[in-house]
């Protein structure tokens, strides 16, 4: 990799438009958006790796199987996650290289990116404390009506997230070691932009003789992405979400948008309960874990403001002190 690659981890809310119907002619056109941003700094001769959210997209997954439980078996939660990675993968990629293709037009080459999703597992501690305290939301969101009747109708654990509604919530384990970490970085090195790691990647524990086996849960998209950065020696990383900045108070009446600031800072506003674990928490927590491990910049905006976010002009920009 060039020493200007990065890591870029998009969230799984950019995926999806809850103004328009679900259906996958519409998903490969949000994720076609989604990814434009990309396709232009690709173009500029950028190299980066990318992992992608996906609790919207499994908790999709696990209402389906729920509905069709009389007909279908049910599949565990590694089991959707792979799924996950598999579809969303395909439609970054498809999305991503057909901007490619017109970029490189318009330029008069006839160069073409290699683009490739790889199914990515993620090793965590089966006694890890997570196992038993379900914190990680998944899935669309509901009233409080609705979320009462799902926990009485299909034993989920809800929370409240963020003012926004009501999330079903599943265990989250830390990653530990990334399997396919040295393929990754092969592909990498050879400059392919890969997708990896996609919804945290599949989670899985070593067993007696050193198998794998998946487990039930979803592990933290950015807490793997900082995990992945940090392994493959990579010094910047770009995390998009929903909101342009981080926000001092985003809650209360007047919320003031921070453009730069310093990791004590950050530190001390996560300590002090600034930042939602269902929200912008587990964003900024990733953030700290990678400049504390090595890292030297981070940057948070929104996904349509990528280009920008990259040239410090758009979102929060994260540095050491």
């Amino acid at each position: 990799m060039t020493t200007d690659a990065f890591l870029l981890a998009m969230g799984g809310n950019s995926l999806i438009d809850r103004s328009l119907p679900p259906t996958v002619e519409n998903q490969f056109a949000i994720t076609s958006r989604a990814v434009a941003p990309v396709a232009e700094l690709m173009a500029r001769g950028l190299h980066m790796v990318i992992t992608h959210g996906n609790g919207p997209q499994v908790g999709f997954m696990q209402l389906r199987q729920h509905l069709a439980r009389e007909e279908v078996h049910q599949v565990p939660l590694d089991s959707l996650v792979a799924d996950s990675q598999g579809a969303l993968g395909y439609m970054i990629q498809r999305d991503l290289r057909e901007h490619l293709r017109r970029l490189a037009t318009e330029a008069g080459s006839t160069v073409e990116a290699e683009v490739a999703t790889l199914v990515t597992e993620v090793r965590v501690d089966p006694n890890d404390p997570e196992m038993q305290n379900p914190r990680k939301p998944v899935g669309q969101f509901y009233t409080k009506d609705e979320s009462e009747a799902l926990t009485r109708e299909r034993g989920w654990a809800m929370v409240e997230d963020s003012g926004r509604g009501y999330r079903r919530v599943v265990p989250s384990p830390f990653p530990l070691e990334i399997v396919q970490l040295a393929t990754i970085r092969r592909l990498a090195d050879q400059g392919v932009t890969v997708i990896a790691c996609g919804g945290g990647g599949i989670p899985v524990v070593r067993v007696e003789g050193g198998t794998i086996r998946g487990i039930e849960g979803v592990i933290d998209k950015d807490r793997t992405s900082a995990l992945l950065a940090n392994l493959l020696g990579l010094k910047r990383m770009i995390i998009t979400t929903g909101v342009e900045r981080i926000f001092r108070g985003f809650r209360s009446g007047e919320p003031e948008a921070i453009e730069e600031i310093r990791v004590s800072e950050l530190r001390a506003l996560a300590d002090a309960g600034e930042f939602p674990p269902g929200s912008m928490g587990p964003k900024v927590e990733a953030a700290l874990t990678f400049l504390e491990r090595g890292g030297q910049e981070v940057t948070i905006c929104r996904p349509e403001d990528l280009c920008a976010g990259y040239e410090h002009r758009a979102g929060t920009t994260i540095r050491h002190d």
